[in-house]
């Protein structure tokens, strides 16, 4: 049986991409993006942590390591969401 979500290779990855970045602060907030954080490493003050970040991209906090940062999303009823 063929499923009706096939993805078309890279192009039609990088499409979807480019539309999620044209998305409105209000389109986000219809998708949930309140309730849904990822982690990224970084540098702060050059000591390796890991930052958080809304949906949407905003900046809400950092942590030590990457345990820690999923504990902190979820003591503050958000979804973690892995991103590459």
């Amino acid at each position: 049986m063929k499923s009706s979500n096939q993805n078309n290779g890279p192009v039609e990855a990088s499409n979807a991409a480019l539309s999620l970045r044209q998305l409105s602060v209000a389109d986000w907030q219809s998708f949930g993006a309140q309730e849904i954080a990822y982690i990224r490493p970084v540098l702060v003050n050059g000591v390796h942590a890991m930052a958080i970040h809304a949906a949407d991209g905003t900046p809400i906090g950092a942590a030590p390591n990457a345990e820690m940062a999923i504990a902190a999303i979820l003591q503050h009823e958000m979804a973690p969401a892995l991103v590459h």
